[in-house]
């Protein structure tokens, strides 16, 4: 090879080498920044688990709490059902006697209204008889 293409790949072996040498300072701080990053990021960590450890059972105890109040709910509304059975088998009770109330009292009518009619028949009947008795000279 002449002396010229000698120099010609020395210089691009002189250039490649600086910009390799480049790249790999370029690395360096990049990975010295990721090392900084990565400290910062566990420093804030220990932190944040802690934290999400204490709202873990923050809502493992209002999920109990709610089961308890669903429990609790669930009772009132079983006895609620229970009284609403009873109230209709009452009401049902006081419809019956009501009905029977108003049977009785539209026999009770029928017979005051029978036992008038027929008073009035007698009244009638006497005068009549009053009325006849005076016309024969009796």
């Amino acid at each position: 090879m002449t002396p010229f293409g000698q120099a010609v790949v020395l210089i691009c072996v002189v250039a490649l080498t600086a910009a390799l040498v480049a790249a790999l300072l370029a690395l360096r701080r990049v990975f010295t920044r990721a090392e900084a990053v990565l400290a910062v990021v566990e420093h804030d960590l220990g932190p944040l688990t802690t934290q999400v450890g204490a709202l873990s059972e923050d809502a493992r105890t209002l999920t109990r709490e709610a089961t308890v109040t669903l429990e609790r709910a669930g009772v009132v509304i079983r006895r609620a059902e229970e009284v609403t059975g009873r109230i209709s088998t009452l009401i049902g009770a006081v419809n019956t006697l009501t009905r029977a109330g108003q049977v009785a009292g539209l026999a009770a009518g029928l017979r005051k209204g029978a036992s008038v009619f027929a008073a009035r028949l007698r009244n009638k009947h006497d005068e009549r008889g009053q009325d006849h008795g005076r016309a024969t000279g009796q």
